[in-house]
């Protein structure tokens, strides 16, 4: 395989492209994963240049295309929201709130939005996303068809460190992979990737293309990334922002706690390192460190069976008299009411 760059023009963004060579019977499916920032606090915005990316990975020939994490809504990078133990500050609350008030709701008009740009430029869409319900936020992945349609969704279910103090906490509802004409496509967040029996749910699931949105720019992600693509078998596309401290609003309105007074407009607050790893644990595409763009493979998917021939994790290579895992995949409430099922049922006996 030869990684070919597309040459880059008026200072686009990068696209890179994999010749692939080998059987002709084997279907390839042209993934794009998209590295570029938010535009924080202006979630119409954000939109508008998500569109613009999707269109010019569309007219390159993508069929998938992977967002980064938090994409629509924003990831809060360097705020603390005034938490210290025991404590919340007027400043933070209302940091929260404009956060909130960047967030979507799930359906939405967002959300009709992004369909319909997937149903316009003909491709699969995976979107990074703030979701909104109620007064509680989620770090959530949205998924939609070449035809315009909305798929569903995942919910991060374990978000990292601070994070906890803005975002819920998924539950086993939300973790699909959807069986589609490209392949069977599903997603985890960031550090949720590093959970052993979440991964262990979406290969069961027979995931074949491995979507990470993530917000972990470190080389060490690239370990990760790579032990996923052998381990289950499958595609890792790794879509990460790359964001300057001018892609953020300028303090005091935004500060980047603890790092502030050592960054200029041009300081990289966060590098992407954004991927695509094969089954065999070869790089397709990336890392790319160098600024916002767009980076490219076709997918063999005949590649998917020459790996599991090797190892298959919950096939030929699983001990279930062992080893085995329960998925609890039902929706959890915290309030459940049973009025509406008493009255129905004393309706019904009365009739």
């Amino acid at each position: 395989m030869a990684l070919v760059p597309t040459p880059v023009m008026n200072e686009g963004p990068l696209f890179a492209e994999v010749e692939m060579g080998g059987d002709s019977s084997s279907s390839t499916v042209r993934a794009t994963v998209v590295q570029a920032s938010t535009i924080f606090y202006d979630t119409p915005a954000t939109l508008d240049k998500a569109e613009r990316l999707l269109a010019e990975a569309a007219s390159y020939g993508a069929q998938l295309v992977v967002f980064p994490e938090a994409f629509i809504g924003g990831y809060p990078r360097g705020l603390t929201f005034g938490v210290s133990i025991g404590n919340r500050t007027d400043k933070g609350k209302e940091e929260f709130r404009k956060y909130h008030a960047s967030a979507i709701d799930v359906p939405g008009p967002e959300v009709d939005r992004l369909a319909a740009m997937a149903g316009k430029y003909k491709v699969y869409l995976v979107m990074g996303v703030i979701e909104r319900d109620g007064y509680t936020l989620y770090c959530t992945v949205l998924f939609f068809d070449s035809q315009g349609h909305y798929l569903g969704k995942h919910r991060k279910i374990m978000p990292t460190a601070l994070e906890r103090i803005i975002w819920g906490f998924g539950d086993g509802s939300t973790i699909p992979v959807y069986d589609t004409p490209i392949g069977k496509i599903g997603a985890a967040i960031c550090w949720e990737n590093r959970m052993p029996l979440l991964r262990t749910a979406m290969y069961a699931k027979g995931i074949e293309i491995y979507c990470a949105p993530t917000a972990d720019a470190r080389e060490v992600w690239q370990a990760s990334m790579t032990h996923i693509a052998l381990e289950g078998g499958c595609f890792v596309l790794s879509a990460n922002q790359f964001c300057r401290r001018k892609d953020y609003p300028p303090p005091p309105e935004y500060v980047f706690s603890g790092t502030e007074e050592d960054l200029t407009p041009d300081s990289v607050v966060c590098a992407g390192g954004s991927v695509i790893i094969s089954p065999s644990g070869a790089v397709l595409a990336g890392p790319n460190y160098d600024g916002e763009a767009l980076i490219s493979a076709d997918l063999d998917l005949g590649e998917i069976v020459r790996a599991k021939f090797d190892f298959d994790v919950v096939g030929h290579y699983a001990r279930p008299e062992i080893l085995s895992l329960i998925v609890k995949d039902h929706p959890v409430s915290p309030v459940s009411f049973t009025s509406t099922s008493s009255t129905s049922k004393a309706e019904s006996s009365s009739k």
